[in-house]
C-alpha cells in the first residue's frame, strides 16, 4: 500500500508527472547526464514555480469575490473545482485515485497505438475530472471494478481526444510551437476560436493594439494587469464598504489591503509567465525523445496558463470580458429562477483569460471579447445544469466551474439516467470506435488534427 500510495502522489502531482516525461525524452535522445538534470529539473520548477503563481492569483482572487458577493448582497453555488473535489473525497477518494490511475495509463496506451497521439499533462485536471466521473457513475449505481474501469476509459479517451479536436486552433494560438490544450474547460476555448473566425472579420490582433507615448509603460504585461486589478479592487472595496473589507484586511486599511491585492495579483500572474518560459524551454525539446523514441510523433497537451505568453493583453481582456458575460449568466438563472451560479474570479480568470487568447487568434480584438463573453455565459449556465446529476455532491454550495466537466457530466449523467448502465456502455464504445477508425483511413503517422505547420 506505502508503494502504491507513492505512485498515486508522484502520478497526480503535475510538475513530478512533467519532470518525468521530460526525463523519458532526454533518455531516449540519450543525452548527456548533466542535460538529463538539467532538463528535468528546468520542467519541474517551472511548473513548481508556475503553481505558485497561480496560488497568489487565487489567494488575492478570494477577497475580490467575497467583496463583491457583500457588496451586491448576492448568494449562490460558487464553481471551484478545488473546493467541489475537496467535498468529494470524503465520499470517493478510493475511486477517485484509481480512476486517475486507470485514466493515465490508458491515455498513454492510446496515444501509442491509436492516431490521438497527445499526452495529457495537467495532472491535476485529470484528478479533477477522476472526481467527477467516480461521483457521476456512482450515481448512475456503478461501483468496484466497473466504476473504476470505465471511469478509467472515459478519462483516458478524453484526454486524448480534447487536445485533437481542437489542435488546429491551438497551433494558430501558438504560432506553430508544437504542443496541445491539455485542461479540460477545452471546449469553452474551442467555441471562443469558432466563434472569433464567424465574428471577428479583419479585427486586430488584441496585441497590435496602439498605445501612445506617454502610455507606452502599458505594453509592460505586469504593470498594465497591476493597474487593471487595483481598480477592480478598489472599486469592489468601496462598494463592500469599509467594515466589511475591514475584516479581510484585519489590521490593515481597507483601501491600502484593495490595493496590495491587486498588485499581489498582477505579481503572481508574473511568476505564472515565468515559470511557462521555464517550462517550454526545457519541456519541449526533451519531448521530441519521446515523439521519436517511445510514442512517434507524440504531442504534449499542457496546461492553459502555459498559453497566456503568447497573448498577454488578450489575457486581461479575456478575464474581463467573461467575467461580464458571467454577471449577465447570474442574473439570467435569477430572472428564470434557477439555481443562481455566482462567478468564481479564479474560472473566469483563467478560463476567460484563455478564452480570449483562442478567440483572438481567429477574430483579434473582436474574437477575443465575444468568445471570453460567451465563454462567461457558458461557465454559469453549464454548472447549473450539472448539479441535478452530481449525487450527494450536488448539495455542496459549490460545483465544478469548467465547461468540459460539466458537459462530460451532463451528458454521461443523462445518458445514464435515461438508458441506465446499458447507454454508459453504448457511449464508451462509440468512443473507441471513434479511436480506432482513424488508424484505418488515414496514412499519416502523425497525430491527428496536428498537420505540419505551414502556414
Amino acid at each position: 500500500m506505502a508503494v502504491l500510495q507513492f505512485l498515486q502522489d508522484i502520478l497526480s502531482e503535475p510538475a513530478f508527472l512533467i519532470g518525468l516525461i521530460s526525463f523519458v525524452g532526454l533518455v531516449a535522445l540519450r543525452s548527456k547526464g548533466h542535460k538529463v538534470l538539467t532538463g528535468t529539473l528546468g520542467p519541474i520548477l517551472g511548473y513548481l514555480m508556475l503553481d505558485a503563481g497561480a496560488g497568489v492569483v487565487v489567494t488575492n482572487l478570494t477577497p475580490l469575490a467575497e467583496m463583491i458577493e457583500a457588496g451586491f448582497n448576492i448568494t449562490g453555488v460558487v464553481p471551484n473545482n478545488e473546493a467541489v473535489v475537496s467535498v468529494a473525497q470524503e465520499l470517493l477518494g478510493v475511486e477517485t485515485m484509481t480512476i486517475l490511475l486507470v485514466g493515465m495509463v490508458a491515455n498513454l496506451l492510446i496515444a501509442r497505438f491509436t492516431h490521438y497521439k497527445y499526452v495529457f499533462l495537467t495532472g491535476h485536471h485529470s484528478f479533477f475530472m477522476a472526481c467527477l466521473l467516480s461521483a457521476v457513475l456512482g450515481s448512475l449505481g456503478m461501483a468496484g471494478w466497473e466504476l473504476i474501469l470505465i471511469g478509467g476509459f472515459f478519462l483516458g479517451s478524453w484526454s486524448a481526444i480534447s487536445p485533437a479536436i481542437g489542435q488546429r486552433m491551438t497551433l494558430k494560438v501558438t504560432d506553430g510551437d508544437d504542443i496541445a490544450m491539455g485542461h479540460f474547460s477545452s471546449i469553452g476555448y474551442y467555441v471562443s476560436a469558432l466563434i472569433g473566425k464567424v465574428f471577428g472579420g479583419k479585427s486586430k490582433s488584441t496585441e497590435d493594439i496602439q498605445v501612445p507615448e506617454k502610455w507606452s509603460f502599458l505594453r509592460n504585461t505586469t504593470i498594465s494587469t497591476a493597474i487593471t486589478m487595483v481598480v477592480f479592487y478598489v472599486v469592489a472595496a468601496f462598494v463592500a464598504g469599509p467594515d466589511f473589507v475591514g475584516q479581510l484586511a484585519g489590521d490593515q486599511n481597507f483601501l491600502v489591503f484593495a490595493i496590495l491585492s491587486g498588485l499581489k495579483f498582477a505579481v503572481g500572474v508574473a511568476i505564472v509567465y515565468a515559470g511557462v518560459r521555464m517550462i517550454l524551454a526545457d519541456l519541449i525539446p526533451a519531448f521530441q525523445g519521446i515523439a521519436t523514441k517511445v510514442i512517434p510523433n507524440a504531442v504534449p497537451a499542457v496546461d492553459c496558463a502555459v498559453f497566456f505568453t503568447y497573448a498577454p493583453t488578450a489575457v486581461i481582456i479575456g478575464f474581463i470580458a467573461s467575467f461580464i458575460g458571467g454577471v449577465v449568466g447570474m442574473l439570467i438563472l435569477g430572472a428564470v429562477g434557477g439555481v443562481l451560479i455566482i462567478p468564481g474570479m479564479v474560472p473566469h480568470f483563467f478560463t476567460g483569460a484563455t478564452a480570449g487568447i483562442y478567440g483572438n487568434a481567429t477574430g483579434g480584438r473582436k474574437g477575443a471579447v465575444l468568445g471570453a463573453f460567451v465563454n462567461g455565459l457558458a461557465i454559469s449556465f453549464i454548472p447549473a445544469l450539472l448539479l441535478p446529476v452530481l449525487g450527494d455532491l450536488g448539495f455542496s454550495n459549490t460545483t465544478f466551474g469548467d465547461t468540459d466537466f460539466g458537459v462530460i457530466g451532463i451528458v454521461l449523467g443523462q445518458i445514464g439516467n435515461w438508458f441506465s448502465g446499458i447507454g454508459v456502455y453504448v457511449l464508451a464504445a462509440a468512443l473507441l470506435v471513434i479511436l480506432v477508425v482513424p488508424s484505418f483511413i488515414r496514412k499519416s503517422d502523425r497525430a491527428i488534427n496536428n498537420p505540419e505547420w505551414d502556414e
